[in-house]
């Protein structure tokens, strides 16, 4: 008989690295329990999802995802330069920083301090992964 495979519907758990290609690890599974997530509705980005599905179980596979099937380009529209006026006295701004803000719409969004000068800070509101061509090591742990 021939090993189930994964396939859209199938809920699947698995394990993983996330590499950049500089070889930097951004995410794994590794001393955590798999991930799970049902392929075909879109809870893990696209390149992800298409790479696993026909995975069998015990499969390990290397998956490369180019940056539209991943977090999406990077847009410099979403980069802006911010008074430092703007943000509160206490806060400690720092390169890097990621801060939470508020959108008028009330929506949460993720934004890095990319530059800090004097009278500005420059946010970047694009994921931190975005533009960036990823690297899976993955193994189908299960299929339910």
């Amino acid at each position: 008989m021939a090993k189930a495979t994964a396939k859209k519907g199938d809920s699947v758990k698995v394990d993983y690295t996330g590499t950049l290609d500089d070889g930097t690890t951004f995410d794994s599974s590794n001393g955590k329990a798999p991930i799970t997530f049902k392929l075909g509705d879109g809870e893990v980005i696209p390149g992800f999802e298409n790479g696993v599905e026909g995975m069998s179980v015990g499969q390990e596979k290397d998956i490369t995802i180019p940056a539209d099937q991943a977090y999406g380009e990077h847009h410099e529209k979403l980069v802006q330069k911010v008074p430092r006026d703007k943000f509160p006295q206490s806060a400690d701004l720092k390169k890097g920083m990621l801060l939470t803000m508020k959108a008028p719409t009330g929506q949460q969004l993720m934004a890095r301090i990319a530059e800090l000068d004097e009278t500005t800070a420059t946010l970047d509101l694009n994921h931190p992964l975005a533009g960036k061509t990823l690297h899976f090591k993955v193994k189908l742990v299960a299929i339910n």
